[in-house]
Order: structure tokens, then C-alpha cells, then sequence
């Protein structure tokens, strides 16, 4: 029986998130970066890239940290464990996708 083709997370998916997620994933883990900084990276307005970390973060994926710089507040975004391992898998799915695997050849007598 065929498993069919992998799931692909739905929250991830979103081109948006997948660009967030994969940005994020480029960093060590523990690290995170600030708004503006992925703000520029991504080349998204502030209220999109806002709607799209809140969806990040209801799904446990980003963490998001405010604090503050002297007097400036700051706000810093990282890729959550659970975010990693579920952009990890999401990488897999595609890539199973992208590459199925070959049924063995039938073999005749």
C-alpha cells in the first residue's frame, strides 16, 4: 500500500512563511535577529512581516523577544527547536516530492 505523497506544513508553506522560516534557519541555534534586520533581509513591510511571524509564533515555530537597546526598544526573532525540526521536515518533504522514489523495476523469468 502507497503511502502517497508527503505532507507539506501547511504553515510553512505560505510563501511568505517559507521565506521567514528559511531566513531564520540560516541562523546558529539560540541566535536571533532583529525586526529591521529581517525586515530588510525578507524586503517586506513591517505589518506584512509582522502578520506572517504572529502565524510563525501561534504554530511555536519563532520565538519573539522585545527588550530594549539603552533606550530603544528592540525586537528580535528566532527559530524555535520545534521551528527547526519543522522546517527540517518541511525541506525533506519537498525534496521527496521533488525526487520520489522509483518503484523497483519488475523483475521478468
Amino acid at each position: 500500500m502507497s503511502a502517497g505523497p508527503p505532507e507539506l506544513d501547511p504553515v510553512i508553506h505560505a510563501q511568505a512563511r517559507l521565506r521567514v522560516t528559511a531566513t531564520l534557519a540560516t541562523l546558529h541555534d539560540g541566535d536571533r535577529i532583529a525586526f529591521p534586520r529581517l525586515q530588510d533581509i525578507l524586503q517586506m513591510t513591517a505589518g506584512n512581516l509582522s502578520v506572517h511571524l504572529r502565524k510563525l509564533e501561534e504554530a511555536g515555530y519563532v520565538e519573539i523577544v522585545k527588550t530594549h537597546h539603552g533606550r530603544t526598544p528592540t525586537t528580535l526573532v528566532g527559530l524555535t527547536r520545534r521551528g527547526r525540526f519543522a522546517f527540517e521536515e518541511y525541506t525533506l518533504a519537498v525534496r521527496a516530492l521533488l525526487d520520489p522514489p522509483q518503484p523497483e523495476e519488475e523483475k521478468t523469468s
